[in-house]
Parts: C-alpha cells; structure tokens; sequence
C-alpha cells in the first residue's frame, strides 16, 4: 500500500463494521443519494405480501422502507453495532431484529414468502462451505414456492488480473458535524477469488490531530456460472440473474448480478 503502513502508531485497527457502522448511513448516502436496489427489493416484498426477511440487514437501509409499507420485517445481522444503529432510527420498534451469521440463523417454525440479502452480503461468506450452509439455512426459512433474492457485483477482468489496487479517496462526507474521509485499498487472491479490502477512515476531531482507524474485510468475488451450479447444488432449480435492478439481462458491461431463486 503505497505511502502509509497498515497500522501506523496512534491508529486503532477494528477487523469488520463495529466501528464502520457509525458511518455508514452518512457515507452511502453521500456515495449515492438514490440506490435502485430498494425499489427493486421493495417491489419483491409487496408482492410477497410479507413476512419478509433480510440477511445482513445492516442499518435498515433497505428493510425500513418496507416496514413503512406495513410489511411485517425482521432482520439478521452479525454485527451488533450496525443493529444499534437499526435501533435508533424511526420506525425501528416495528421490525424484529436477530443478530447472527447468515450461515448459522434458526428461527424456529418461521417461513417467509421473501428472503432477500442486499448489498452484496452475500459476499461475506468466503468460502463454499459458507455459502452452501447459507443456502441451506434460507431454504430451511422459505415458505412453500417462496423466492430468494440478492444481489453481487459482476467482477471486471480487468480489475480481477490485478494483485492489488493502491489505496485512493472513495468517500468525503459529513458525520455529525464533522467532515471523514475514507481511503480504500484493495488486494486480490486469485486463488480463492476474495479481496482483502482496508479502508482507513480520517476524521477531524475538535483539538488535536485527526483521528484515523482501518477496517479489514473480505469480499468473494463469483463468476455467472458458478452462481447457478452453486444454488443448483443448493437444491434450487428456478434460477433467474438479471444483470442490474432494472431486470436487465446480463451483458459486457452489466454491474451485477442480481439473482431470484426458488
């Protein structure tokens, strides 16, 4: 990482989104003031007629809306500090909240006609044990002839055959009064097809120097195909990938893949 060290002195280091969560409203909505993905999950839940569930709810970004349409919601997430934040926002108290892995989660005799995972949460889970245990578990949670949807980025060759990308500005935004600016790198293992991802956040502090911490994650990185023999090995035979929130089909320049399974 060209021009600063993983954890310089006087910078804490966090492995996931406990301390991520804090900002994570004020960043995304400073990345993108619009994202199609709620209209498209929004739309799939109306027509489910609910109870919906979310796999790696986060915030609420998504989920909340819903609840406002008076659809019965619950979420999951592994991290409690991104369920604190669910917590105190309006509207919250209407929809249940569990916090656990999306490769683990039990919830009794509940079925929902819709589980959806956005936002690439997905690609959390490293590898393909994870990812069949997942699938298993939101077969195990859908009702009769309910859908699965989500949603992963379409990976660039381009950007894949390269070991690591330098750290760069991706985000400038406001929290709470004070300016952040987060800077991204990226490193590649083409092997087990994951990127290492380390943000270092820079907030300014009233007195003294700016306060900085990194978190450390991974995301892993599927090919179309894989995702169909993954989720037909899952035991899912209706599989639809559209390339974008438009229902689009899948082309050269398509920059997701974003899948509907029953």
């Amino acid at each position: 990482m060209a021009g600063w060290s993983p954890t310089p002195a006087g910078m804490s280091t966090t492995p996931s989104y406990e301390y991520t969560a804090q900002f994570y409203d004020s960043a995304y909505s400073a990345l993108s003031t619009a994202r199609a993905d709620i209209a498209f999950y929004e739309d799939l839940a109306i027509k489910s007629g609910g109870p919906v569930l979310e796999l790696g709810c986060g915030t609420g970004r998504t989920l909340l809306p819903m609840s406002a349409r008076g659809l019965a919601c619950t979420g999951l997430d592994f991290s409690p500090a991104m369920l604190e934040q669910f917590r105190r926002k309006s509207g919250a108290a209407a929809v249940t909240l569990h916090c656990g892995r999306m490769e683990t989660f039990d919830l009794g005799s509940q079925r929902f006609p819709l589980i959806f995972s956005a936002f690439r949460a997905f690609q959390h889970l490293d590898t393909v044990e994870q990812q069949l245990a997942c699938l298993s578990r939101v077969r195990a949670h859908l009702a009769p002839d309910g859908l699965f949807a989500f949603d992963v980025f379409n990976p660039k060759l381009e950007n894949m055959a390269q070991d690591s990308a330098p750290e760069e500005l991706d985000a400038n935004f406001t929290h709470e009064g004070r300016n952040v600016k987060r800077f991204t790198s990226v490193t590649r293992d083409r092997v087990r097809q994951l990127i290492q991802v380390i943000m270092r956040y820079v907030e300014e502090t009233r007195a003294g120097p700016a306060k900085e911490t990194v978190v450390k994650f991974s995301l892993r990185w599927f090919w179309r195909y894989e995702l169909e023999h993954l989720l037909h090995r899952a035991g899912f035979t209706n599989i639809t990938i559209y390339g974008d929130f438009d229902r689009s089909p899948i082309g050269r320049n398509s920059p997701a893949f974003v899948v509907l399974v029953r």
